[in-house]
């Protein structure tokens, strides 16, 4: 591939992307879902138990005149995962181009329910890292066949500002952002030869989603009073900042962790 194709392909505009949106039935997942719907983009729109949910936002994409398909698939389990972008593949005619790494282990951001460091088992914490890590290695390695034969190839994972402000210690989610965190940084160094680009988006509570459903109402006053911009993220502008890393705006752009929490935490 000659540099000026390469170039292109890593500036491959929204409205010709297929982007798979992993635990995209419901909550953060569906936002970041529509927002690349607003894009053009077409989408695989991952679930697990959210089937109707997931099918009919595919529906109301497809009834804008949008491209759209819900899949089933266990993200941690790698043969799932494989049939997943084989049946994208077919669906479209091409590649998955971008995946966003946002499917979440069953968690609950309730700080009064957390476990405490002295009671907390690590078979938690291997649900999580499974969860985590586990799930975007099988997606990464699934879409490199597709990525190569593009040219470029996109990565989003979704992080946590916890890992560098962990003000509630949920022990086990933090870690498990924390290694996806490593995963980024080393799969970008890795993959920069193949034209992918890994990055990480890391937020906060965002208001709301499911799982911050179980979040008292004056915590979410207190995160808002102590954000530089007096309030609390919602999955909207979360959603906003991952789209920017599949644009061609951030074509030279890898490695990175940008922290999307209304200047809560900074650095």
């Amino acid at each position: 591939m000659s540099n000026a194709q390469a170039f292109t392909t890593a500036a491959m505009p929204l409205d010709q992307q297929i982007v798979l949106v992993t635990g995209a039935g419901r909550g953060l997942g569906s936002s970041i879902a529509k927002a690349f719907a607003h894009e053009g983009s077409a989408l695989v729109i991952n679930y697990r138990y959210s089937a109707d949910s997931a099918e009919e936002l595919a529906e109301a994409v497809r009834a804008r005149g949008g491209r759209a398909l819900a899949v089933e698939a266990d993200v941690t389990d790698s043969r799932s995962v494989d049939t997943m972008f084989e049946t994208a593949a077919a669906e479209f005619g091409a590649p998955v181009s971008t995946v966003v790494n946002n499917a979440l282990i069953d968690f609950s951001f309730n700080g009064g329910d957390r476990q405490p460091a002295d009671e907390i088992d690590y078979s938690d914490f291997a649900d999580q890292f499974q969860g985590a890590v586990g799930a975007a290695l099988n997606t990464v390695q699934a879409a490199m066949s597709g990525f190569r034969e593009i040219g470029s190839g996109r990565v989003i994972n979704i992080g946590s500002n916890l890992v560098q402000n962990p003000v509630v210690p949920y022990h086990d989610y933090t870690a498990a952002k924390a290694a996806l965190l490593s995963l980024t940084r080393t799969f970008a160094k890795d993959l920069g030869h193949a034209g992918v680009r890994v990055n990480m988006v890391s937020g906060g509570l965002l208001r709301t989603t499911d799982a911050s459903s179980a979040t008292p109402e004056e915590v979410f006053d207190q995160i808002a009073e102590a954000s530089a911009l007096g309030r609390v993220t919602t999955p909207e502008e979360f959603a906003s900042a991952v789209v920017f890393f599949a644009s061609p705006a951030s074509r030279a752009v890898t490695g990175q962790n940008l922290v999307v929490d209304n200047g809560l935490v900074m650095g």
